[in-house]
This record gives C-alpha cells, sequence and structure tokens, in this order.
C-alpha cells in the first residue's frame, strides 16, 4: 500500500506539456517574421534565441521534461516579443524620420 501511495504521489507532481506556451511562442515568432525582425540586427537576436529555445523546448517535450520545456517556452516567449518590439521601434523611428 505504502508504495501505492508514493507512486500516486510522483505522478500527481507531473507537470502536463505546456502546449498553449508551445502555440504562443510560435504564434510570437511568426508575428516577428511578419513584421521583418530579420531586418533588423538586434531583433533578429531575439528571433533566433527565441526559434532556438523553442527547439529545446521541443525536444524537452519529448523527454517529458515537461518543467525545464515551460521554462525555455516561457524565454522564448520573451524574446519573441522584445523582436516584435524592437522591430516596432525600428519601423517607427524610420517613419519619423521619413516625416521629418
Amino acid at each position: 500500500m505504502g508504495a501505492v501511495s508514493l507512486l500516486a504521489l510522483g505522478c500527481a507532481g507531473t507537470q502536463p506539456p505546456p502546449t498553449q506556451q508551445l502555440a504562443d511562442v510560435q504564434a510570437a515568432n511568426r508575428s516577428a517574421s511578419e513584421l521583418g525582425a530579420q531586418k533588423n540586427p538586434r531583433a533578429q537576436l531575439y528571433l533566433k534565441l527565441s526559434e532556438e529555445q523553442l527547439k529545446q523546448a521541443k525536444a524537452a517535450m519529448e523527454d517529458d521534461d515537461n518543467e525545464n520545456a515551460d521554462r525555455l517556452l516561457t524565454r522564448a516567449k520573451l524574446d519573441a516579443e522584445l523582436a516584435i518590439a524592437l522591430t516596432r521601434e525600428a519601423d517607427a523611428t524610420r517613419k519619423e524620420t521619413r516625416a521629418l
């Protein structure tokens, strides 16, 4: 009976696959690409970091290391959002310069 209880407790702590976070990162990376992050060196760097972390997160999920995958996806989403912000900032600066 004790072994069964320990097994049940071990399973209860297992984190489910972070599938929603995975989809969110993929969408953020797609947005950064569509906005032109590849044309801005700083934004391109953060997009690349996000893509690498996404790849590592997928590997972690395949290994059932969902806690690590979740952590990687959190970082990946932040990097993708930074790439988006840097791209938008550069675009706004470009438009402002043209207006002058």
